[in-house]
Protein backbone atom coordinates (compact mmCIF):
# COMPACT_ATOMS: atom_id res chain seq x y z
CA UNK A 1 0.00 0.00 0.00
CA UNK A 2 1.70 3.26 -1.32
CA UNK A 3 0.62 5.68 1.10
CA UNK A 4 1.83 9.22 0.70
CA UNK A 5 5.11 7.93 -1.17
CA UNK A 6 6.00 7.16 -4.61
CA UNK A 7 3.70 5.09 -6.81
CA UNK A 8 5.08 3.30 -9.26
CA UNK A 9 3.56 3.62 -13.01
CA UNK A 10 4.57 1.48 -16.33
CA UNK A 11 4.15 -1.87 -16.49
CA UNK A 12 6.97 -4.06 -14.83
CA UNK A 13 5.14 -6.70 -14.14
CA UNK A 14 3.17 -7.56 -17.33
CA UNK A 15 4.71 -10.74 -18.07
CA UNK A 16 3.35 -12.08 -14.65
CA UNK A 17 -0.14 -10.06 -15.40
CA UNK A 18 -0.20 -12.01 -18.91
CA UNK A 19 0.93 -15.78 -17.07
CA UNK A 20 -2.03 -14.92 -14.60
CA UNK A 21 -4.51 -14.36 -17.16
CA UNK A 22 -3.52 -17.35 -18.61
CA UNK A 23 -3.30 -19.71 -15.68
CA UNK A 24 -6.83 -17.94 -14.59
CA UNK A 25 -8.58 -19.49 -17.93
CA UNK A 26 -6.60 -22.96 -17.40
CA UNK A 27 -7.57 -23.25 -14.02
CA UNK A 28 -11.43 -21.66 -13.77
CA UNK A 29 -12.49 -22.74 -17.16
CA UNK A 30 -14.04 -20.60 -19.81
CA UNK A 31 -17.59 -21.66 -18.55
CA UNK A 32 -16.65 -20.65 -14.69
CA UNK A 33 -14.57 -17.08 -16.59
CA UNK A 34 -17.97 -16.25 -18.09
CA UNK A 35 -19.91 -16.34 -14.87
CA UNK A 36 -18.31 -13.42 -13.59
CA UNK A 37 -19.56 -11.19 -16.83
CA UNK A 38 -20.94 -8.68 -14.29
CA UNK A 39 -18.62 -6.86 -11.97
CA UNK A 40 -19.43 -6.03 -8.52
CA UNK A 41 -21.82 -3.16 -8.64
CA UNK A 42 -20.96 0.30 -7.10
CA UNK A 43 -24.22 0.33 -5.23
CA UNK A 44 -23.31 -2.98 -3.30
CA UNK A 45 -20.16 -2.38 -1.86
CA UNK A 46 -20.67 1.60 -1.16
CA UNK A 47 -18.95 2.79 2.24
CA UNK A 48 -20.10 6.22 3.76
CA UNK A 49 -18.63 8.16 7.10
CA UNK A 50 -22.56 7.12 8.35
CA UNK A 51 -22.52 3.57 8.29
CA UNK A 52 -21.55 1.82 11.34
CA UNK A 53 -17.54 0.40 10.69
CA UNK A 54 -18.28 -3.06 11.70
CA UNK A 55 -21.81 -3.58 10.15
CA UNK A 56 -20.49 -1.39 7.47
CA UNK A 57 -18.02 -3.49 6.61
CA UNK A 58 -19.64 -7.01 7.54
CA UNK A 59 -22.22 -5.84 4.91
CA UNK A 60 -19.35 -5.26 2.38
CA UNK A 61 -17.45 -8.60 2.74
CA UNK A 62 -20.25 -10.34 2.64
CA UNK A 63 -21.72 -8.56 -1.21
CA UNK A 64 -18.17 -9.81 -2.37
CA UNK A 65 -18.57 -13.25 -0.79
CA UNK A 66 -21.40 -13.46 -3.05
CA UNK A 67 -19.98 -12.02 -6.13
CA UNK A 68 -16.87 -14.84 -5.73
CA UNK A 69 -19.54 -17.13 -5.52
CA UNK A 70 -18.18 -18.27 -1.67
CA UNK A 71 -21.88 -19.02 -0.18
CA UNK A 72 -20.13 -21.23 2.76
CA UNK A 73 -17.06 -18.54 3.62
CA UNK A 74 -18.37 -16.17 6.27
CA UNK A 75 -15.99 -13.42 7.02
CA UNK A 76 -14.80 -11.26 10.54
CA UNK A 77 -13.26 -7.88 9.69
CA UNK A 78 -11.21 -6.67 12.23
CA UNK A 79 -8.91 -3.54 12.47
CA UNK A 80 -5.76 -2.92 13.68
CA UNK A 81 -2.46 -1.01 13.57
CA UNK A 82 -0.19 -2.74 10.63
CA UNK A 83 1.95 -2.25 7.76
CA UNK A 84 0.26 -3.57 5.01
CA UNK A 85 -3.18 -2.73 3.71
CA UNK A 86 -4.89 -5.85 5.10
CA UNK A 87 -4.52 -9.51 5.89
CA UNK A 88 -6.69 -12.83 5.74
CA UNK A 89 -6.06 -16.27 7.14
CA UNK A 90 -6.62 -18.97 5.06
CA UNK A 91 -7.51 -21.79 7.29
CA UNK A 92 -10.47 -24.23 5.85
CA UNK A 93 -13.30 -22.28 7.40
CA UNK A 94 -16.15 -21.92 7.39
CA UNK A 95 -15.05 -18.71 8.95
CA UNK A 96 -11.92 -16.26 7.35
CA UNK A 97 -10.89 -13.51 9.62
CA UNK A 98 -9.90 -10.06 7.86
CA UNK A 99 -7.73 -7.45 9.24
CA UNK A 100 -7.51 -4.13 7.84
CA UNK A 101 -5.42 -1.79 8.26
CA UNK A 102 -6.65 0.92 11.22
CA UNK A 103 -6.19 3.46 8.63
CA UNK A 104 -9.48 2.39 7.25
CA UNK A 105 -11.66 3.50 10.28
CA UNK A 106 -11.00 7.10 8.83
CA UNK A 107 -11.11 6.17 4.93
CA UNK A 108 -14.42 3.87 4.55
CA UNK A 109 -14.77 4.15 0.75
CA UNK A 110 -11.52 2.24 -0.15
CA UNK A 111 -12.81 -0.42 2.50
CA UNK A 112 -13.99 -2.40 -0.56
CA UNK A 113 -10.77 -2.38 -2.54
CA UNK A 114 -9.19 -3.87 0.28
CA UNK A 115 -11.64 -6.33 0.92
CA UNK A 116 -11.87 -7.37 -2.92
CA UNK A 117 -8.33 -8.36 -2.79
CA UNK A 118 -7.83 -10.54 0.24
CA UNK A 119 -11.44 -12.20 -0.70
CA UNK A 120 -10.09 -13.06 -3.64
CA UNK A 121 -6.81 -15.05 -1.70
CA UNK A 122 -10.05 -16.80 -0.21
CA UNK A 123 -11.14 -17.90 -3.43
CA UNK A 124 -7.65 -18.30 -5.45
CA UNK A 125 -7.19 -20.31 -1.87
CA UNK A 126 -10.20 -22.53 -2.48
CA UNK A 127 -9.91 -23.34 -6.32
CA UNK A 128 -5.76 -24.22 -5.52
CA UNK A 129 -4.08 -22.13 -7.84
CA UNK A 130 -1.01 -19.98 -6.29
CA UNK A 131 1.96 -18.57 -8.09
CA UNK A 132 5.05 -19.85 -6.20
CA UNK A 133 6.38 -17.05 -4.77
CA UNK A 134 5.01 -13.67 -2.44
CA UNK A 135 5.11 -10.95 -4.88
CA UNK A 136 4.41 -13.46 -7.88
CA UNK A 137 1.24 -14.74 -5.86
CA UNK A 138 0.27 -11.05 -4.83
CA UNK A 139 -0.04 -9.86 -8.75
CA UNK A 140 -1.77 -13.22 -9.39
CA UNK A 141 -4.17 -11.94 -6.91
CA UNK A 142 -5.08 -8.56 -7.82
CA UNK A 143 -4.96 -9.62 -11.53
CA UNK A 144 -7.41 -12.17 -10.62
CA UNK A 145 -9.46 -9.35 -8.57
CA UNK A 146 -9.69 -7.27 -11.31
CA UNK A 147 -10.43 -9.72 -14.26
CA UNK A 148 -13.38 -11.41 -12.21
CA UNK A 149 -14.70 -8.11 -11.58
CA UNK A 150 -13.77 -6.21 -8.46
CA UNK A 151 -10.38 -5.00 -9.38
CA UNK A 152 -12.33 -2.01 -10.77
CA UNK A 153 -12.55 -0.88 -7.01
CA UNK A 154 -8.66 -1.40 -6.22
CA UNK A 155 -8.00 0.80 -9.28
CA UNK A 156 -10.59 3.66 -8.12
CA UNK A 157 -8.55 3.98 -4.72
CA UNK A 158 -5.68 5.26 -6.96
CA UNK A 159 -5.52 9.24 -5.88
CA UNK A 160 -2.14 10.94 -6.81
CA UNK A 161 -1.38 14.66 -6.44
CA UNK A 162 1.48 16.80 -5.71
CA UNK A 163 0.94 16.66 -1.63
CA UNK A 164 0.17 13.08 -1.08
CA UNK A 165 -0.85 9.75 -2.91
CA UNK A 166 -2.73 6.57 -1.89
CA UNK A 167 -2.72 2.50 -3.55
CA UNK A 168 -3.07 -0.33 -3.09
CA UNK A 169 -2.77 -3.55 -4.39
CA UNK A 170 0.94 -5.06 -6.44
CA UNK A 171 0.13 -3.71 -9.86
CA UNK A 172 0.43 -0.41 -10.94
CA UNK A 173 -2.37 2.03 -12.20
CA UNK A 174 -1.36 1.08 -16.06
CA UNK A 175 -1.40 -2.65 -15.02
CA UNK A 176 -4.78 -2.71 -13.40
CA UNK A 177 -5.75 -0.25 -16.34
CA UNK A 178 -4.62 -3.05 -18.73
CA UNK A 179 -6.32 -6.18 -16.73
CA UNK A 180 -9.93 -3.88 -16.66
CA UNK A 181 -9.34 -3.50 -20.32
CA UNK A 182 -8.56 -7.03 -20.73
CA UNK A 183 -12.10 -7.88 -19.12
CA UNK A 184 -13.79 -4.92 -21.09
CA UNK A 185 -12.93 -6.26 -24.67
CA UNK A 186 -14.71 -9.69 -23.68
CA UNK A 187 -17.84 -8.62 -21.48
CA UNK A 188 -18.29 -5.63 -23.13
CA UNK A 189 -18.64 -3.88 -19.99
CA UNK A 190 -17.13 -0.03 -19.57
CA UNK A 191 -16.05 0.27 -15.51
CA UNK A 192 -14.78 3.88 -16.28
CA UNK A 193 -18.17 5.09 -15.49
CA UNK A 194 -17.76 3.95 -11.93
CA UNK A 195 -14.39 5.82 -11.41
CA UNK A 196 -14.67 8.41 -8.58
CA UNK A 197 -10.59 9.01 -9.16
CA UNK A 198 -9.68 11.30 -12.08
CA UNK A 199 -5.90 9.51 -11.96
CA UNK A 200 -8.31 6.15 -12.29
CA UNK A 201 -9.74 7.04 -15.05
CA UNK A 202 -6.22 7.98 -16.78
CA UNK A 203 -4.83 4.90 -15.45
CA UNK A 204 -7.67 3.02 -17.41
CA UNK A 205 -7.05 4.69 -20.79
CA UNK A 206 -3.04 4.24 -21.08
CA UNK A 207 -4.11 0.72 -20.22
CA UNK A 208 -6.81 0.12 -22.97
CA UNK A 209 -4.57 1.44 -25.28
CA UNK A 210 -1.95 -1.43 -24.67
CA UNK A 211 -4.40 -3.80 -24.67
CA UNK A 212 -5.80 -2.84 -27.72
CA UNK A 213 -1.68 -3.26 -29.32
CA UNK A 214 -2.22 -7.08 -28.40
CA UNK A 215 -4.68 -7.59 -30.78
CA UNK A 216 -2.30 -5.30 -33.32
CA UNK A 217 0.06 -7.87 -33.27
CA UNK A 218 1.15 -10.29 -36.81
CA UNK A 219 -0.09 -12.20 -37.63
CA UNK A 220 -3.48 -10.91 -36.73
CA UNK A 221 -5.20 -8.74 -39.58
CA UNK A 222 -5.23 -6.11 -37.34
CA UNK A 223 -1.87 -5.63 -37.43
CA UNK A 224 -0.37 -2.34 -38.35
CA UNK A 225 1.63 -1.63 -41.24
CA UNK A 226 4.88 -1.66 -39.79
CA UNK A 227 4.52 -4.80 -38.20
CA UNK A 228 2.98 -6.83 -41.32
CA UNK A 229 6.14 -5.66 -43.49
CA UNK A 230 8.56 -6.46 -40.26
CA UNK A 231 6.41 -10.07 -40.22
CA UNK A 232 7.07 -10.77 -44.03
CA UNK A 233 10.85 -10.23 -43.85
CA UNK A 234 10.93 -12.47 -40.84
CA UNK A 235 9.03 -15.07 -42.46
CA UNK A 236 11.22 -14.86 -45.59
CA UNK A 237 13.98 -15.51 -43.29
CA UNK A 238 11.92 -18.53 -41.79
CA UNK A 239 11.09 -19.95 -45.32
CA UNK A 240 14.56 -19.69 -46.45
CA UNK A 241 15.88 -21.94 -43.08
CA UNK A 242 17.57 -18.62 -41.81
CA UNK A 243 17.20 -17.73 -38.25
CA UNK A 244 14.73 -15.09 -37.47
CA UNK A 245 16.75 -12.45 -35.78
CA UNK A 246 14.94 -11.12 -32.27
CA UNK A 247 12.88 -8.21 -33.00
CA UNK A 248 12.44 -6.39 -29.54
CA UNK A 249 9.24 -7.93 -27.83
CA UNK A 250 7.93 -9.98 -31.30
CA UNK A 251 5.18 -12.11 -30.05
CA UNK A 252 5.36 -14.56 -32.76
CA UNK A 253 7.88 -17.11 -33.45
CA UNK A 254 8.20 -19.35 -36.64
CA UNK A 255 9.19 -23.50 -36.68
CA UNK A 256 8.57 -26.78 -38.49
CA UNK A 257 5.10 -28.10 -38.18
CA UNK A 258 4.90 -31.91 -37.34
CA UNK A 259 4.58 -33.22 -41.20
CA UNK A 260 7.26 -30.22 -42.04
CA UNK A 261 5.34 -27.09 -43.60
CA UNK A 262 6.30 -24.24 -41.62
CA UNK A 263 4.35 -22.84 -38.52
CA UNK A 264 3.66 -19.75 -37.00
CA UNK A 265 3.18 -19.40 -33.50
CA UNK A 266 1.87 -16.48 -31.32
CA UNK A 267 -0.06 -15.64 -28.10
CA UNK A 268 -4.03 -15.12 -27.86
CA UNK A 269 -4.38 -11.26 -27.45
CA UNK A 270 -7.36 -13.02 -25.08
CA UNK A 271 -5.86 -15.32 -22.92
CA UNK A 272 -2.27 -15.04 -24.16
CA UNK A 273 -2.16 -18.88 -24.51
CA UNK A 274 0.22 -19.68 -27.21
CA UNK A 275 -1.28 -20.51 -30.65
CA UNK A 276 0.16 -22.86 -33.73
CA UNK A 277 -1.00 -22.32 -37.16
CA UNK A 278 0.18 -23.03 -40.78
CA UNK A 279 1.66 -20.36 -42.60
CA UNK A 280 -0.38 -20.46 -45.39
CA UNK A 281 -2.16 -17.00 -45.73
CA UNK A 282 -5.29 -16.38 -44.83
CA UNK A 283 -5.65 -18.65 -41.48
CA UNK A 284 -9.18 -18.25 -38.96
CA UNK A 285 -7.97 -19.88 -35.99
CA UNK A 286 -9.84 -20.55 -32.59
CA UNK A 287 -8.36 -20.36 -28.90
CA UNK A 288 -8.91 -23.62 -27.44
CA UNK A 289 -8.83 -21.87 -23.87
CA UNK A 290 -10.56 -18.95 -24.25
CA UNK A 291 -12.56 -19.93 -27.08
CA UNK A 292 -11.34 -16.24 -29.17
CA UNK A 293 -11.95 -16.61 -33.21
CA UNK A 294 -8.53 -14.63 -34.92
CA UNK A 295 -8.41 -13.80 -37.91
CA UNK A 296 -4.78 -14.35 -39.25
CA UNK A 297 -2.75 -13.86 -42.25
CA UNK A 298 0.23 -15.64 -41.67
Amino acid sequence: MANGGPVEHGYPHLETVRAAVTALYKRLSYDTIHQFAASVAPADVAFCDADDLHLGAQRVARELVRHYRLPDARMIVAFREMEHAANVELTAGPEYFVELNDRFRRHRRDIGAALAHEIMHVYLHRVGLSFPGTRDNEILTDTATAYLGAGWLLLDAYREDAASSQKLGYLTPEEFGYVLAKRALVFGEDPSVWFTSAQAFTAYVKGMARAREDEEQPPLTGAGWAGRRRYARDRHRAQGHRPVAAAGESPYAFAPGPGGPLRVSFPCPTCHQRIRVPVKGRVRARCGLCRTVLECDT
